[in-house]
């Protein structure tokens, strides 16, 4: 058994990973990292608390699960990694090449596995997507357009919305784009973003495009906080065809609604929100691939009892850093960003 302990109790652990450490079988879940104990324990009291991670007993843990606010990644994760533990962290996992270096050298040092929780690998718009460019549906893929759109116009009173390190829309739902697209494609060879504060009294950005241009191919990364109407998805175009994806994947409103993830359903959409597959002479409605996210904790096990492949090889999650800041650094400069090489990424 894999004995966990999560730090912070806020909406990531209680939607993303407490239901999956309940129920995957490898997994015992032991610990709490929070500093609100009492009203924790009203919904798990079985579970030994403490306010301070560095009260935690880590010599009875094997695996230590960081969905702190994005400021705390780093030093916790180093922490947690020097007293001999597992680490999966929430994306982002730090801000810089240099940050995300450190922490890849020292597991490898305490020969631990460091995780970032990249669970969109897993939903079934990005696999369905997967599908059909390894089945070459559309021919020679050109262009990719990936959305996560949404009806904010409001500013809202949390930290996400607020002056800090790792704020704004762009930390927040841009790590999953990217890692999509690396998992997709690999390094780009250039970038070029436009991040912009757009709502009546934000304090952070809360709109985004990325331009990621490849040797023959351009992927189009952007988010909105005036989406009202369906949201465009995905929108995949190559030289035999195109596919066109609304809504988004189904798994966090069921997780939110507490369904239950062992339904022979689960992640399965509905119809009514396939994509289309156009062709030169036909078109055809193509079946979402079922989401997954307990895939993402089976090969967690694996990896950790095993000695199997990371989920979320981790010189993938270096390199989406290394992508968001070159996406902030070009929106500030109004500049296309060259994307150098592993080598010299790591000298920033």
């Amino acid at each position: 058994m894999i004995r966990t302990a999560i730090v912070a109790y806020g909406f990531s652990a209680q939607t993303f990973h407490i239901p999956y450490l309940q129920m995957e079988p490898g997994f015992l879940w032991s610990h709490m990292v929070t500093s609100k104990p009492d009203a924790f324990h009203l919904s798990h009291p079985e579970i030994a608390v403490v306010q301070n991670l560095a009260d935690l007993a880590f010599d009875t843990l094997d695996l230590v699960v960081i969905t702190s606010p994005n400021h705390a990644h780093f030093e916790q994760t180093k922490y947690c990694l020097e007293q001999g533990c597992h680490v999966i962290v929430e994306k982002p996992f730090v801000f810089t090449v240099a940050q995300a270096e450190t922490l890849k050298a020292l597991a490898a040092q305490c020969e631990r596995q460091l995780i970032v929780f990249q669970n969109r690998r897993w939903d079934g718009d990005f696999l369905t997507i997967q599908g059909l460019i390894d089945n070459q549906s559309v021919g020679q893929v050109k262009r990719l357009v990936s959305r996560f759109d949404r009806f904010r116009p409001e500013v809202r009173s949390r930290w996400r919305e607020q002056q800090g390190q790792g704020t704004g829309i762009t930390w927040d739902l841009a790590p999953h784009l990217i890692d999509q697209a690396i998992a997709l494609f690999g390094c780009p060879k250039t970038l070029t973003a436009n991040i912009r504060c757009l709502r009546d009294g934000a304090e952070v950005d809360d709109n985004f495009e990325i331009w990621l241009d490849y040797e023959s191919l351009q992927v189009v990364l952007g988010s909105s906080s005036f989406g009202a109407g369906p949201n465009p998805r995905f929108a995949l175009e190559g030289t035999e065809g195109s596919f066109v994806k609304f809504g988004l994947d189904v798994q966090e409103s069921a997780l939110k609604l507490g369904e239950d993830l062992l339904d022979e359903r689960w992640g399965q959409e509905s119809d009514e929100h396939w994509g289309i597959l156009y062709q030169a002479h036909q078109s055809k409605l193509v079946t979402t691939k079922p989401g997954n996210y307990g895939a993402f904790w089976h090969q967690v096990a694996l990896c950790l009892e095993q000695g199997a492949q990371s989920p979320v090889p981790i010189d993938d999650s270096i390199l989406a850093i290394h992508l968001l800041a070159l996406a902030h650094q070009s929106a500030q400069q109004g500049q296309r960003m060259t994307v150098v090489d592993e080598a010299q990424a790591k000298a920033l």
